[in-house]
């Protein structure tokens, strides 16, 4: 057999190996270990195997994964979520769907310092939850509400698999972070316009709170003055070059750890619950990593992915059709898979057949352009059935709650991350224009 026959043979086996429950990690790093042995023998895959792990494991730029996750889990247990959700309703929760649009700027906010969606779905479930509960709301728009809201968490920066992104493709960490604001604040606006339609078609899902006064307005702005303060110092330290995206994860950590500290959450035995947290997630996200490493080099030495750019290209096709069968290929793999795992996947064989393409941008515009609609794109794998794991961590916390329910009202939303995306297709100055910013 070919290289490139071996190359495809595997991949199959890899998506068989999916269909079968296994782990995307062990699939993909036994796929990729057997065609490797397959095409070049045992010895230099043992060779590759010495110094890999190390190589991979040891780059600077992957430490500030565990800082946000460690960052987001010291947020939570400040009660910062709970500080966010309260000043959103006091402002908004006298409108029809208000409380709903206040879990929703809640998400934004908490995710400016989390980087998880997953971890900000969560957080916010058991903040919001309860509360929309008791003011009315149904239990199938709540737990919609806050699963949509919860991919804030990778759309507003700090985003891990950003961060993925932006070492598989050897691009700027904070660029990419600052061009994903403006599709973060779009998405969260859109939500809170299906929030808006939904409670105006179906007035009891979403009936309208009381009033707070503005005491009660000023007094709960005023608590959430840490989450701003952290992410001005994180995110405009980045932008502003007075440090690196892992220096900025560090101090990020430390502030939300103090305050987290001051507010009592984060005695002895939570601060064991932060650790052992985020070295579950890390682990997790590194072993998926050491996977895709040992197929990603399995695939390039089998040539599969150029001759496949080659391809594509040769093809000729009008290069946003080809943009547009990518998106429909991320959403069907949505289906399956979780965000990073589709990134690692497929990021080496997507990149080189788009940075081929003409789309009238120069090649690092395009790299982050591109980088921007795969994380708004697996962002819909979220929520997307089956998997849909915001879907699962929210319906976790309301059992009453049928699945099939949730996933009804998710519709609506789901059809606004379609419109931003295809927006942002069209025009690709709408994330771009931030980079030409002048920096303070």
């Amino acid at each position: 057999m070919s290289g490139i026959e071996w190359g495809a043979l595997m991949f199959g086996v890899m998506l068989l190996l999916l269909a079968a429950r296994v782990h995307i990690g062990i699939a993909m790093l036994l796929a990729g270990s057997v065609g490797y042995a397959m095409v070049a023998g045992v010895g230099p895959l043992l060779s590759y195997f010495k110094n890999g792990a190390y190589a991979r494991f040891s780059v600077y730029d992957l430490s500030v994964v565990p800082l946000f996750l460690l960052m987001g889990q010291f947020a939570t247990q400040g009660g910062l979520s709970r500080a966010l959700f309260q000043a959103g309703n006091a402002f908004i929760g006298h409108w029809r769907g208000g409380m709903a649009m206040a879990g929703v700027t809640a998400c934004a906010g908490f995710g400016a310092i989390c980087g998880s969606s997953l971890a900000t779905a969560a957080t916010m479930g058991q903040v919001a939850l309860p509360e929309m509960k008791a003011h009315g709301y149904s239990g199938r728009f709540a737990t919609a509400t806050l699963a949509a809201g919860g991919t804030l968490g990778i759309l507003i920066p700090p985003s891990v698999p950003l961060v993925i992104y932006a070492i598989l493709a050897e691009q700027n960490i904070a660029k990419l972070f600052l061009a994903a604001f403006v599709p973060g604040i779009l998405a969260a606006i859109g939500y809170m316009v299906v929030i808006s339609i939904v409670a105006r078609v179906s007035p009891a899902d979403a009936p309208a709170g009381e009033r707070h006064s503005g005491i009660e307005r000023v007094r709960t702005l005023l608590a959430t003055w840490p989450v701003l303060l952290i992410f001005l110092v994180v995110i405009g330290g980045i932008y502003g070059g007075l440090f690196t995206p892992t220096e900025a994860a560090a101090i990020g950590c430390v502030a939300t750890a103090f305050v987290a500290w001051r507010s009592g959450g984060l005695d002895r035995q939570g601060f064991i619950a932060c650790m052992a947290g985020t070295a579950g997630a890390t682990g997790m996200i590194f072993l998926i990593l050491l996977g895709a490493d040992v197929l990603n080099v399995f695939l390039a030495l089998t040539q599969l992915n150029t001759e496949l750019a080659k391809w594509v290209i040769g093809l000729q096709l009008p290069p946003l059709l080809v943009m547009f069968l990518i998106i429909a290929i991320y959403l069907v793999l949505g289906c399956i898979m979780d965000s990073l795992s589709m990134i690692l996947l497929t990021i080496p064989v997507f990149y080189p057949i788009v940075m081929g393409l003409d789309f009238g941008l120069a090649p690092e515009a395009k790299a982050i352009w591109f980088g921007i609609i795969v994380l708004m794109v697996v962002e819909i794998g979220l929520i997307t059935p089956p998997v849909g794991m915001n879907v699962f961590v929210i319906n976790s916390l309301a059992n009453d709650v049928p699945m099939k329910e949730t996933f009804r009202l998710v519709m609506p939303f789901l059809a606004s991350d379609l419109l931003r995306i295809t927006a942002i297709v069209f025009f690709p100055g709408v994330v771009l224009f931030v980079l030409n910013l002048p920096k303070g």
